[in-house]
């Protein structure tokens, strides 16, 4: 970080004593459709956040991609306007437009000028009340998902997490079921109309509204907007059925013959969204693989040059998810560089944290929360949405700097020895199995070696 940025953070962390979500409203419509609206005067633009609760969890197991291929076509033709004339309109307000699909849910962010505020919601409810799926955009799209499918395993920093995430979850848990040219095969129109009857109902969309607009005037056109949705049913979230630490290292190597670096996670089970411990993981995983400055990054990049960038990852979701290290190094320095990786995670498992990195660690995370979360409509947006779709409050925000604080030195370390643990991990590497097969071995037990020109993702179990 550069020193002046880092200043700022720091003074901006000393002076700061608690942040506040601004206030909104929260409507429930007739039909189960939840609106939130967060008015934010100055920049004359109004952005608007669908979340359609399902996501890939809600897919058939076999045709993972079923979500984000339906939320695609969402622009691509409507009962009021072709594939070319939403572009076209769209274009001609200027607005910015996306939708894609997570675990959790479908997610549409538009934004667009204050002016534009009524032509603007009635394309965002056109898209979500009237599509049409047309045959011949259907047939283009999924071509198009599945040579971009293909094309992943060309980049090994991409692909090795979604080895890894099949690998550790396996293909019957939803965040073990990846998308790849076979799944995407078997999508049809049928199966994105079904879908979408079942998932774009009034009981599972939430809409936000953020930015500069009147909410006496936008309360009522969204609900009128909204109307005609059916009700439906609201989707039932499946139960969290945590994946059990095996009872030894795993290991899967993902042969890529012309490699010439090593891309590579090591993961072991990590939390929810809604965990009791998850502002002293925050606080963990920022020391010890979440900043530039973290205990990962700071040996395997600056101390010895191994690699370019190493960081940990803190899952959280609704599902229990994963720590999962992530990084890579030159081939020949692979087996070094997962040595030092794991003696860094044993040390935290071991020693845990001083009073000082604790200190250092707070300040830190209370400095750079309200640029990162609370600055931006869109940002703000975001909060509101992880409190809709998790089912948190405003405490979520309010109370984070109190639970900040509240974090001890003996209750981080506490949590440091539970879920940072040296033993019992699942590997995933991409490489060059000739060159490292025989140095990689030592790190697990169960080796299983996987040809990277296989078609899909899927590692046996």
């Amino acid at each position: 970080m550069r020193l002046p940025l880092l200043l700022s953070v720091l003074a901006l962390a000393a002076t700061a004593q608690q942040v506040k979500l601004p206030p909104f409203t929260r409507t429930v419509l007739p039909n189960g459709a939840t609106v939130d609206l967060m008015p934010r005067p100055g920049l004359p633009l109004v952005g608007f956040r669908v979340l359609l609760r399902g996501g890939g969890e809600a897919e058939p197991a076999d045709k993972a991609g079923l979500s984000a291929v339906t939320a695609a076509l969402l622009r691509r033709g409507t009962s009021k306007r072709t594939a070319d004339q939403f572009s076209g309109e769209l274009d001609s307000l200027g607005g910015a437009f996306d939708v894609s699909a997570n675990d959790l849910a479908t997610i549409l962010n538009a934004e667009f000028l204050k002016k534009d505020f009524d032509a603007a919601l009635d394309l965002v409810s056109d898209a979500i009340l009237h599509p049409t799926f047309p045959e011949p955009e259907v047939k283009k799209l999924l071509a198009q998902r599945v040579e971009g499918a293909k094309t992943v395993k060309d980049n090994p920093g991409a692909a090795v997490g979604l080895y890894f995430r099949s690998f550790y979850f396996g293909a019957g848990h939803p965040y073990g079921r990846i998308t790849d040219e076979a799944s995407l095969a078997r999508i049809t129109r049928e199966d994105i109309l079904a879908y979408q009857r079942r998932l774009y109902a009034g009981k599972n969309l939430t809409l936000i509204v953020t930015g500069d607009f009147d909410p006496a005037v936008a309360g009522p056109a969204i609900a009128r907007a909204l109307e005609p949705m059916p009700a439906g049913e609201l989707y039932p979230w499946i139960a969290d059925t945590p994946v059990p630490r095996p009872s030894e290292s795993r290991l899967v190597l993902v042969d890529k013959p012309d490699a010439t670096q090593t891309y590579f996670q090591i993961g072991q089970p990590g939390i929810t969204r809604k965990d009791p411990d998850r502002v002293t993981l925050l606080l963990l995983n920022t020391l010890f693989g979440g900043r530039f400055t973290s205990m990962l990054n700071q040996e395997l990049r600056t101390d010895t040059g191994l690699t370019y960038g190493a960081a940990s990852q803190l899952q959280q979701s609704r599902l229990t998810g994963v720590i999962a290290i992530n990084t890579y190094t030159k081939t020949e320095t692979t087996e070094r560089a997962i040595a030092l990786a794991l003696d860094i995670l044993k040390r935290l498992h071991d020693t845990g944290i001083t009073a000082e990195q604790l200190s250092s660690v707070k300040m830190y995370v209370k400095g750079l929360y309200p640029r990162q979360a609370l600055e931006t409509a869109d940002q703000l947006a975001n909060v509101l949405g992880e409190i809709e779709l998790y089912g948190l409050n405003r405490g979520e925000v309010d109370d984070l700097f109190s639970s900040i604080d509240a974090v001890t030195l003996e209750r981080a370390n506490v949590a440091a020895r539970k879920y940072y643990r040296p033993d019992n991990l699942t590997f995933a590497l991409v490489g060059n199995a000739k060159a490292i097969r025989e140095s990689v071995k030592r790190f697990a037990p169960r080796m299983i070696e996987v040809d990277i020109r296989q078609p899909g993702f899927t590692v046996a179990r």
